[in-house]
């Protein structure tokens, strides 16, 4: 019950309603066990009429319909106040299950990039969806049945003696059996209940995956070996649900047959104590007959609540886990501050945590506000590193940075990432429309501000086309467009922010270079007062730049302008030379 503990806030949060659901189900039990007294009552008024007839017909019948009422009024009322007692304790559990799933998500938000790296994201959806979903049975149903079984047994059962000591321990013999078996078979639907939810989870992995790189499938012709994979796993999950539907279908029957068996032992017993003289009325066994079936119920959730507290748990500490993580970046500054765009690395190295290969080593370079700054390299040098790096999506492991002469860790995080237009590498579109995938940099941007966006980012032209225009959708991922106008509206997502800072990586690539040539003059005109980084793997992208840096293997091995570096041997020519020979071949 140690991760548990953790929920106890909740508790506490929602005492007032915990209390009035405690209160609810105490008054509605004692009123709805007003009634096998009442038909006590009035068998005992019809035997005593038909045995001794010391009382009139009319008599009688007018004993009964009072007794009728009162049961028909004690159902209604205990009805009723049942209906509140949901109301109040499962609402409440829904409230839990929102506010958990909240915090939850609002943690993922919070977590560092390290951390998407070691964690699958079907985990972390099934974490905030199967677990809490779990941990929400513990609030509600777990509490509410306790509860009502608590009330019952205790008041039930204090009539029981009180009536017939000896009858009511013939009564509740089958009820330990009944608990402990229910504990047993639901211990055995958990366990495969857990593994008809694994299956469950491999079979939509398998069909995300599969459907997400559908045209990958269809290249190599492979829909036949795809189809007989998934066949299989659905083979197997199948005969998992059968296992569990048929330890599922033992739960009824099982509570049926313990119930009739403390039916026959009241009715035998009973009958004996009756004709003994034992007993007076035979309403007695009516009676016990009636509490018998109300607590059948509250004893054989008694397994099924063990069930879900133990799901709860282990469902909890999943969660936990992710709760207690720690964000490797933390925001040590509260106060926001006012990013002009001066940027400074001195001696910095970075080492990734979950590969453990060293990024950059000793990069020092400095970049004055208004001005661009080129990064060129090969695939693996370092070059998106130090884009991160500026982002502050991680931290250094030596040296520092600096923005405006102020150490990057003693400014506002959240400041800072305002101030910066971030384009990277993977344009990535949420299935939205592009007017929404534009506006994610700017929520409060007219409509005139996207087109202007859009047209400097040399996409508008292509969005005017869509039959929807701006309101298009664009799919999961941007797979409705292609992969230069998915580029060219994160270029317009980055610029609507009109940030301090801006940060281009790689983004160009999958332009030709007459639309990157249009591209770049427009981000020129648009991008000036603003600090610029290009990254990028053409001379063509950077030769404009006010300053150039190679990277090769984390270090900088060449810094200039463009006219400097391809007068210089070494690699920034030999590239260059590579891609104009390119060029001029037409083999681009």
């Amino acid at each position: 019950m140690k991760a548990l503990k953790y929920l106890n806030k909740y508790f506490y949060k929602y005492r007032f309603r915990l209390i009035l659901g405690i209160l609810i189900t105490t008054i509605a039990k004692i009123f709805a066990l007003q009634i096998p007294a009442l038909i006590r009552d009035s068998l005992n008024v019809v035997e005593n009429y038909n045995t001794h007839q010391l009382i009139e017909l009319s008599q009688v019948k007018s004993q009964l319909i009072i007794n009728i009422l009162y049961i028909v009024a004690a159902a209604l009322i205990s009805g009723f106040l049942t209906f509140l007692m949901r109301q109040t304790l499962i609402v409440m559990s829904r409230l839990i299950e929102f506010d958990l799933k909240n915090e939850i998500f609002q943690q993922y938000e919070n977590l560092s990039l390290n951390f998407y790296k070691k964690n699958r994201t079907g985990d972390l959806m099934n974490r905030i969806s199967e677990d809490v979903g779990k941990v929400r049975m513990y609030f509600g149903p777990a509490i509410m049945y306790t509860m009502n079984m608590l009330v019952l047994f205790v008041v039930a059962i204090t009539k029981m003696i009180n009536i017939n000591a000896t009858l009511t321990l013939y009564t509740l013999l089958p009820f330990p059996i009944l608990s402990i078996s229910i504990y047993i078979l639901s211990r055995i639907i958990n366990k495969r209940s857990t593994v008809v939810q694994q299956y469950l989870s491999r079979i939509t992995t398998f069909s995300q995956e599969l459907f997400s790189g559908i045209n990958v499938v269809k290249a190599y012709g492979i829909e036949k070996q795809t189809s007989i994979d998934f066949n299989e796993l659905a083979d197997t999950s199948k005969e998992k649900n059968i296992s569990l539907f048929k330890a599922q279908a033992l739960f009824f029957p099982l509570m049926i047959l313990l119930i009739g068996i403390s039916n026959i032992l009241v009715i035998y017993f009973g009958g004996i104590q009756y004709i003994n003289g034992e007993i007076k009325n035979i309403g007695v066994i009516a009676e016990f007959i009636i509490y018998i079936n109300m607590l059948t119920w509250p004893v054989a959730v008694v397994g099924w609540v063990t069930s879900i507290v133990q799901q709860a748990e282990v469902s909890q500490k999943r969660i936990n886990e992710f709760l207690n993580e720690k964000p490797s970046i933390q925001n040590f500054e509260t106060t926001s501050s006012k990013i002009k765009g001066t940027i400074e690395f001195k001696n910095v190295s970075l080492t990734y945590e979950d590969t453990e290969i060293t990024a950059l080593k000793n990069i020092n370079f400095s970049i004055t506000q208004g001005k661009t700054l080129a990064i060129l390299g090969s695939t693996g040098s370092g070059k998106s590193t130090i884009a991160s790096l500026i982002a502050r999506l991680y931290d250094t492991n030596g040296g520092e940075i600096f923005i405006d002469g102020i150490p990057i860790k003693n400014i506002n995080l959240i400041s800072l990432r305002e101030s910066i237009g971030f384009v990277p590498q993977d344009a990535f579109l949420f299935s939205d429309t592009i007017k929404n995938n534009i506006k994610i940099g700017n929520e409060n941007a007219t409509n005139e501000e996207i087109i202007q966006s859009a047209k400097a980012a040399y996409i508008h032209h292509n969005i005017d086309q869509f039959n929807n225009k701006y309101n298009t959708l664009v799919g999961e991922r941007g797979v409705t467009l292609s992969g230069g106008q998915k580029q060219r509206i994160s270029i317009a997502r980055a610029l609507i922010s009109n940030p301090k800072i801006l940060i281009f990586d790689d983004c160009l690539s999958a332009v030709d270079t007459e639309t990157e040539e249009i591209i770049l003059n427009n981000l020129k005109k648009y991008s000036q007062e603003k600090t610029t980084i290009i990254i990028s793997h053409r001379t063509s992208s950077i030769k404009n730049a006010d300053k150039i840096i190679v990277l090769n293997q984390g270090k900088i091995i060449q810094d200039g302008t463009h006219n400097e570096l391809i007068s210089k041997i070494g690699y920034y020519q030999d590239i260059y030379n590579q891609q104009l020979e390119e060029k001029l071949t037409g083999n681009e």
